[in-house]
């Protein structure tokens, strides 16, 4: 399994991130004072700097007022193609 912070799934997790963050109309600041987390945690996640594990990922859908289902949902093909064929 690849590990970086460069994978196409990344990569589209962070801009599914940022769309829904947009759509809220939340800056990085208002979305990280309500996490409790400076600014530059959620502009590292979103430009790919770092990841967030899955408890991150909760509470950030938990503001951002989105299932954490939703956005797995658009990832799940993404996951599917970078599987290899079964034997």
């Amino acid at each position: 399994m690849q590990k970086s912070l460069r994978t196409p799934r990344q990569i589209l997790l962070q801009s599914l991130l940022v769309e829904a963050r947009k759509a809220k109309g939340l800056t990085q600041a208002d979305l990280a004072d309500a996490l409790g987390k400076p600014q530059s945690f959620v502009a590292k996640y979103e430009n790919g700097e770092r990841r967030i594990d899955v408890v991150e990922f909760v509470d950030i859908t938990a503001v951002l007022g989105i299932a954490t289902s939703d956005l797995l949902t658009k990832i799940e093909p993404a996951v599917a193609k970078t599987r290899p064929a079964a034997r």
